[in-house]
């Protein structure tokens, strides 16, 4: 059972009077160990749009590993957060040595020529033979920082730097280590040619294919992406250039086009008109949400993965429904835009992850939604307004709005027109009558996890649930909804269709102050072409949606769907790709269905 430190029970942590004593004693704790830090932010709690943003984020960096400190003591995990600190700054030396010793000298200093009689296998072993150890990145890294501290070990640094060179510059070497980071430095971008393909032309048209490295089996609907390493991640944080220090972090803010003219007449133009454009004409306006994205990198590469959650949470507290293989609109306006931009949205997931895998995790994500002291204008949920809104659909818009609402005060109810399976109540506090019961915290994160392959269809998520495919771990749904499901504040009611089941007359006789509609792709689409409805022709969505929701991608579902090779996909949005690649995974699954 969770036994929480600082006087509190885990029940308070769903109460505003409890997170209220929680903040309180967040404030006295941080007092006793740094009475300025807490002072500054306290004067900026009373009057935070007076900040200057570069002040703001320099105090939230500051507050972050003071976070992490408390939440592990709250927690009682104390030994797993500093032991994730830890894991996190063992690394450090693979970064400094890509930077400084890969990329500045070996990727500049060692000529081609210089490798034409160099043997890698000879390399490796003396390498090896110096470490005392097996060959990795991180001892190489190590190694090489151990040498250059010492002027006799120049011999060796030669055959460090020209094995160095040889990994990132000759194709065997990329190949050897084409899963690791020290030896892969940023390529060049060409917006014409973004992902590099084999034509074929012996058909008689251009036909196009993915190089072998890049090619990727697939069987079944398992999450087919499952995202970066720790190692990975903590490669884009070093990447990134923490460009809030110059007030230049256009991941977030956009990408800013230099106006010229008069002040008025420039204030006049249309938003869009204030940002740069990429080559395909779309505006680089950065995270709609102005997630603090530079400032998470910088806090994450100290080591403080609580603190840099709390960062991302502040602006993007839904932060299970964005990140790897969702968004990316951030990598567009990153400040590299001749170059490989920072994979933001990996980084973003991972840093969930990391906390997530800590014991009692869900509950420290869980709880950073509702309080959050490095949100300045808002750490703890706002006093009850009277206020009752009625949110239609609970897709992404739906849910993150449901998520705001309450944290401004207000009641929420939602409702859906899919039928929502209902969930264990002692892991939603509901049970099967919609009455509130006891629920019980969860230690392990992985006791919510089921496979994507045998995963049960639970109605809640809106397009995440019945049109995203498994690109995506749809177990971040529970996450969500539980999120939201454990609030006494919140209310939800799966196949109920505003406007039929329930009109607006209905919902303000009911007593609704409010209706926030948030129905968006759940519309159907009919295309006005001709023979648009012909047969064998069908919308993507409703492919998307057919599949996912009948269950036609299990084996042992009797769903009728049908498709034929080939499947020819009009549109190259992200509903097409995954068009594309679901319709290649369920043609054996069917064919293997009728051969039963």
């Amino acid at each position: 059972m969770l036994s929480l430190a600082h006087g509190l029970r885990f029940e308070q942590l769903y109460q505003r009077e409890g997170l209220c004593a929680l903040d309180a004693r967040f404030l006295a704790w941080l007092e006793a160990g740094s009475a300025p830090l807490a002072q500054a932010l306290r004067a900026a709690r009373e009057c935070p749009d007076a900040l200057d943003p570069a002040a703001e984020a320099a105090l939230l960096i500051e507050l972050s590993p003071w976070l992490d400190e408390f939440v592990g003591e709250l927690f009682d995990i104390a030994d797993a957060v500093r032991a994730l600190t830890a894991r996190h700054n063992a690394l450090a030396p693979l970064y400094e040595c890509k930077r400084q010793f890969v990329q500045r000298q070996a990727a500049t200093k060692v000529k081609p020529e210089a490798l034409a009689g160099f043997d890698p296998v000879a390399a490796e072993h003396a390498l090896v033979e110096w470490f005392g150890e097996p060959f990795s990145e991180l001892t190489f890294a190590r190694a090489v920082a151990s040498w250059q501290n010492e002027r006799t070990m120049a011999d060796r640094l030669a055959v460090a730097l020209h094995y160095a060179a040889w990994a990132l510059t000759i194709p065997a070497g990329r190949a050897r280590h084409l899963h690791g980071v020290l030896f892969k430095t940023p390529h060049r971008t060409d917006p014409l040619h973004l992902v590099p393909v084999e034509t074929d032309t012996t058909a008689g048209y251009n036909a196009f294919t993915l190089g072998a490295e890049h090619q990727r089996h697939r069987e079944g609907f398992a999450l087919t992406d499952p995202g970066t390493d720790l190692v990975g991640a903590l490669d884009q944080a070093h990447y990134c250039i923490w460009c809030h220090h110059q007030g230049k972090d256009s991941c977030s803010k956009g990408l800013k086009e230099k106006l010229k003219g008069d002040p008025a007449e420039q204030a006049a133009l249309p938003a869009a008109a204030h940002y740069k454009k990429s080559p395909f004409k779309v505006t680089l306006a950065g995270c709609p949400l102005e997630e603090r994205i530079s400032e998470f990198h910088e806090v994450k590469a100290q080591g403080h993965a609580i603190g840099a959650l709390a960062l991302i949470a502040i602006d993007n507290p839904m932060v299970p429904a964005t990140g790897h293989r969702i968004c990316n609109d951030c990598m567009k306006a990153c400040i590299y835009q001749k170059t490989e931009p920072v994979n933001i949205p990996e980084s973003e997931t991972r840093t969930l992850k990391d906390v997530l895998e800590l014991p009692w995790g869900f509950e420290i994500y869980s709880l950073l939604t509702r309080w959050n002291p490095l949100d300045l204008r808002r750490p703890v949920p706002k006093t009850p307004s009277g206020r009752r809104v009625l949110v239609v659909g609970l897709g992404p818009a739906g849910f993150t709005l449901a998520h705001h609402l309450m944290n401004d005060g207000h009641v929420v109810a939602g409702i859906d027109g899919l039928k929502i399976e209902p969930l264990p109540s002692e892991l939603s506090g509901v049970d099967g009558h919609g009455r509130r019961v006891p629920f019980r915290p969860i230690r392990d994160v992985q006791d919510l996890y089921e496979s994507l392959d045998e995963r049960v269809m639970a109605g809640f998520g809106g397009v995440a649930e019945y049109g995203i495919t498994v690109r995506w771990n749809k177990n971040f749904l529970k996450i969500i909804r539980l999120v939201l499901e454990r609030r006494t504040e919140f209310a939800m009611f799966g196949g109920v269709r505003f406007g039929g089941t329930l009109t607006a007359d209905d919902a303000f006789a009911m007593g609704f102050d409010h209706i926030a509609l948030a129905a968006g792709a759940g519309r159907p689409t009919v295309l006005d072409m001709p023979n648009g409805l012909a047969r064998g022709v069908r919308t993507a969505s409703d492919f998307l949606m057919g599949l996912q929701l009948t269950g036609a991608a299990k084996p042992d579902s009797i769903a009728n769907m049908q498709v034929r090779l080939p499947v020819v996909v009009i549109g190259g949005g992200l509903t097409a790709v995954d068009t594309a690649t679901e319709s290649l995974a369920y043609y054996p699954v069917q064919v293997e269905k009728f051969l039963v």
